[in-house]
């Protein structure tokens, strides 16, 4: 009997179990890892670095007042001049943004327009910024990365019981092309008074897989990754980087805890120096592999909305911004990525 020739096809579809959708990863147009390093753009990053001149961080005060501040890992007793100015020496630090999408209010006004629901943008919108302009966490100590989790934290937990927040979501847009205006290394959080689509779909897909099989979806994939060991970026003991199986974008990454753990905010200091040391490595990585590529990262935790969600495993996800959303991925939802994550990981481990 001839043997068939197996057909060579261009692509390969993955499927995502916890939000339930394909994505594409493009084989037969797959670029070699190296062929994602940002080119070295002197002109425009001169543009970006020059920006320090005019920087809103540099000089703080025409800021409001501070909600939280640390210098050199201590919190910092937070102040205002007799001209009413921030006086305080600091070395990460949360401030209200002065262009907030959502603000504190005393109701949410729910009402129909039409054959719509509205309701007001009530909740909380902060920017916590890291003290040096020209640094950011590739050139920081673990101390210093440590330092930003610890805001992270407690900007968290401080703001998880207060009234219409249901879901706070941190997250920093890094560089022009991942949507940052401001050059000065920062990060942003918003408390909001719902539940965004994502975060609605990773949870249902995360319960759906519990009540099938008794337990928690990442937790299989990341011990399946680990038992693999090709799509493994770094571990340390709390956690594990990956670059997922099904990723969405060339070098998606993101960071786990090792053990099942729903809820950001209950980690100890011990697990936000192994999540600092994690995220050092990983976009030390990161900036070697890419020369400093932009990117955005965002935190994916279970809402704080009173309600039991011990299904579902709070992680980071990292993305480079290695291509661009064209008709296919706008008109179907379905994103395509060029390369393997498992060649994606292997470089990240060589850097």
């Amino acid at each position: 009997m001839r043997k068939t020739k197996t057909q060579k096809l261009p692509s390969e579809l993955r499927f995502d179990p916890v939000a339930k959708s394909w994505v594409v990863i493009a084989t037969g147009r797959a670029r070699r890892p190296e062929n994602f390093r940002q080119e070295d753009q002197k002109e425009e990053r001169a543009r970006w670095t020059e920006a320090k001149k005019v920087c809103p961080f540099e000089d703080m005060s025409d800021q409001e007042r501070p909600t939280y501040a640390l210098y050199k890992g201590k919190e910092v007793e937070l102040s205002l001049s007799a001209e009413g100015h921030n006086r305080v020496e600091w070395t990460t630090i949360s401030i209200p943004n002065k262009f907030p999408a959502f603000a504190p209010g005393t109701s949410l006004r729910k009402r129909s327009v039409g054959p719509y629901s509205v309701i007001d943008g009530v909740g909380f919108h902060e920017v916590i910024i890291t003290k040096e302009h020209n640094k950011d966490i590739p050139q920081f100590s673990l101390k210093r990365t440590k330092e930003l989790m610890d805001v992270y934290h407690a900007r968290f937990s401080a703001l998880k019981d207060k009234k219409y927040v249901n879901y706070i979501s941190i997250f920093k847009n890094k560089g022009p092309r991942a949507g940052a205006s401001v050059a000065h290394p920062h990060s942003q959080l918003i408390a909001l008074p719902i539940m965004n689509p994502d975060i609605e779909r990773s949870l249902a897909g995360s319960s759906a897989f519990q009540k099938q099989h008794n337990r928690c979806v990442h937790c299989k994939m990341l011990d399946w990754d680990r038992k693999e060991k090709k799509r493994i970026v770094y571990e340390n003991d709390c956690y594990t980087v990956v670059c997922p199986f099904a990723s969405r974008a060339a070098f998606e990454i993101r960071i786990y805890p090792r053990i099942h753990l729903s809820y950001f905010e209950k980690i100890d200091s011990h697990q936000r120096e192994c999540l600092a040391d994690a995220f050092l490595v990983t976009l030390k990585k990161l900036y070697k592999a890419l020369n400093d590529p932009d990117y955005n990262y965002f935190l994916h935790t279970a809402p704080v909305d009173g309600k039991k969600y011990d299904h579902y495993h709070w992680h980071w996800e990292i993305f480079p911004k290695t291509a661009t959303w064209a008709g296919f991925e706008i008109g179907t939802g379905i994103e395509i990525s060029t390369i393997e994550p498992e060649k994606a990981a292997q470089f990240l481990r060589k850097q």
